[in-house]
């Protein structure tokens, strides 16, 4: 069992993918990954776009501790991403015990902020990366959840509070913005039968989770925060990759 990240070189990547299902990447090495795409020019401007997410009232009855946003975008081969008309967001029970089966509905991602160069990089990026692994993922549906966990006073923010799970899609790409006066926020591998494969902390603006979530499962630990009273929050980005129309994320 592997208790510490998988730090892959950018050409070894799906190597790591392939051999353990998932793959952390630092910040870093993920800034030159995405250089070699559009790049991150507008990071800043980005960033900040997570403090205008809105609260997600499907999580009410246990407080407000998340905001967020939403958006779906197609790409193929040779095509760039193309956004879709705003929809819901849907999971099957399977998949989500807490919140599947209904129809969420998020405020969109935010027309500048699905147009910016630094979501196309990503975009970009991940459609390569798992259209290489998986043929079925070079046409792809693609998810971006804009995710904000806040810690309140006397009380944890739970990043996954459906638990230890998988989100139903191919694969899925999760990307740190900040993380604001909070403790914790570990995100566990585990196989099929619950044993834990690996676990890590995107710590640091651009690291990043990589997931091949038809063969594992992940969670995150909650949050707290660091000193009480103060703002305390997980700013995290979630893509989510399938080759056929579908849906996925708590």
């Amino acid at each position: 069992m592997s208790t510490c990240p998988t730090e892959p070189g950018a050409g070894t990547l799906a190597a790591a993918l392939s051999a353990q299902g998932f793959a952390f990447v630092p910040g870093q090495m993920m800034r030159a990954l995405l250089a070699q795409e559009r790049g991150l020019g507008d990071w800043d401007a980005f960033a900040d776009s997570w403090n205008r997410l809105t609260p997600d009232a499907y999580l009410a009855a246990l407080g407000r501790q998340r905001r967020r946003r939403f958006a779906v975008f197609r790409m193929g081969p040779e095509s760039a991403p193309r956004r879709l008309e705003h929809q819901a967001h849907y999971q099957a029970l399977q998949y989500n015990t807490l919140q599947g089966g209904i129809e969420r509905w998020f405020d969109p991602v935010e027309a500048d902020v699905a147009a910016s160069p630094a979501m196309e990089s990503l975009l970009r990026f991940g459609h390569g990366l798992f259209g290489s692994l998986a043929a079925t993922c070079r046409s792809s549906r693609i998810e971006v959840h804009q995710f904000r966990i806040e810690a309140q006073p006397g009380s944890a923010g739970h990043p996954t509070p459906e638990g230890v799970h998988r989100d139903g899609v191919d694969f899925v790409l999760v990307l740190m913005i900040r993380r604001h006066n909070i403790a914790s926020g570990t995100t566990t591998i585990h196989a099929p039968d619950g044993s834990r494969l690996g676990a890590f902390t995107l710590a640091t603006p651009l690291d990043a989770a990589l997931v091949d979530d038809r063969r594992v499962h992940h969670g995150v630990t909650p949050v707290h925060a660091i000193v009480p009273g103060e703002p305390a929050y997980r700013d995290v980005l979630v893509l989510t990759f399938r080759g056929e129309a579908g849906s996925a994320v708590t």
